[in-house]
């Protein structure tokens, strides 16, 4: 597995950075283009607020974590100043998305763009401490705490009473962002929540029978067989596993390390697809059709989610089965979604593997889950490489 530490790190610092450092900035009215065809030219100007947070968050943690580069650093400074300026209603709640200039287009009903801001402004005062920052960033995790039981509020559209459905998005965004945000709350604080957030995404919305990980839940955790409830979103349980493994490396808890695998591993099988590779996005927990018509469609993000999973996996096990499946993730998903005549990478392609968009960034795809996913491959893997070196080097004395 060695080799592909040095490949993972090549692409992300010499391929896809330099892309969105080339053509996001917007620097006549601050933030970040997101809309990017294959080329980089910009299709539409609309900002995303939870890109806008992702892409702060993601120079920050270059700036941090790979390479203390001005150039990076004032990446990260220019999308908190459009954030800071722009991003937030009178009761600080942050909004979908703004025109390029920054007036309000959607309101704030999406909870992930108060997710993301935090997680960006959290990240920058790592590297450039100012009170503002934290204080930014402490209170919208604090909102997002407020609205936890009830994430889209007013905006909801269910009717109460009749279906009430727990969605597990949220807490497998809080499961990483709770170690994101850790230098700037109370430890005790930080101590609970992780210890809610496992019990959360491990029991609660954990289906017993097939041993793989729900979407939506009654309030009680219990299964509703609907549409709904029956839904499976692979990525989603993949992604949460890394998270969820993070914070049991964290808590030296191998039991929790190992059940994780095992859950992932589940889900590879489980949404493999056999007879065109990738990963199926939608699955129904008991095969019956489901509502969303992109069910057999191959997302990026769902792909190289899996990849630092399984590298992660791997690296904390020693498991085989976990680098049979690095391998083959790696194989489907840098010969399908890499675009090897431009930079960066596709996002979206059809169940054949054919790219479906050729864009490279839009309302959903942005400076966040290709780059995240090279570092942490790369980083996870040199470590590895670094503690076996280390071991040989013990052991020849």
């Amino acid at each position: 597995m060695n080799h592909y530490s040095t490949l993972y790190k090549q692409e992300l610092l010499e391929n896809v950075i330099p892309f969105w450092m080339k053509h996001s900035k917007d620097e006549e009215h601050g933030g970040f283009y997101t809309c990017l065809d294959q080329f980089g030219k910009v299709f539409d100007t609309d900002k995303f607020i939870w890109l806008q947070g992702r892409e702060t968050w993601m120079f920050s943690m270059l700036y941090d974590k790979v390479a203390p580069k001005q150039e990076w650093l004032d990446m990260a400074v220019h999308g908190a100043d459009f954030l800071k300026k722009h991003g937030r209603d009178a009761e600080g709640n942050f909004y979908f998305s703004l025109t390029k200039q920054g007036q309000p287009l959607v309101q704030p009903y999406n909870i992930f763009s108060d997710c993301f801001a935090a997680m960006g402004f959290g990240a920058l005062y790592k590297v450039k401490p100012e009170d503002e920052y934290a204080d930014i960033a402490r209170k919208t995790f604090q909102n997002i705490l407020n609205r936890r039981e009830n994430p889209k509020g007013k905006y909801s559209k269910a009717y109460p009473g009749t279906r009430n459905l727990r969605n597990f998005s949220l807490p497998m965004i809080l499961s990483n962002l709770s170690l994101e945000m850790e230098h700037l709350l109370d430890k005790s604080l930080v101590d609970s929540l992780m210890q809610e957030i496992i019990h959360e995404v491990m029991e609660v919305f954990y289906h017993e029978e097939s041993g793989l990980i729900l979407e939506n839940v009654y309030e009680d955790g219990s299964f509703a067989d609907c549409f709904e409830g029956r839904l499976l979103n692979p990525g989603h349980i993949i992604e949460a596993m890394w998270f969820i493994m993070d914070l049991a490396v964290r808590l030296k808890d191998q039991a929790l390390i190992n059940r994780t695998v095992e859950i992932a591993l589940r889900t590879l099988e489980s949404g493999w697809d056999n007879e065109f590779g990738g990963i199926l996005y939608f699955q129904d927990i008991k095969g019956h059709p489901v509502q969303q018509l992109e069910w057999d469609q191959k997302l990026w993000w769902v792909h190289v989610e899996a990849l630092v999973c399984m590298a992660k996996a791997y690296a904390v096990t020693g498991d085989e089965r976990c680098q049979r499946w690095f391998e083959k993730l790696h194989d489907y998903t840098w010969n399908h979604f890499r675009d090897d005549q431009y930079s960066e990478w596709f996002g979206y392609l059809n169940r054949r593997g054919e790219v479906l968009l050729p864009l490279k960034g839009g309302k959903w795809k942005g400076c966040f889950h290709v780059p995240r996913a090279l570092y942490q491959v790369y980083s996870t893997l040199e470590n590895c490489k670094m503690e076996v070196a280390q071991a040989e080097k013990l052991g020849a004395r």
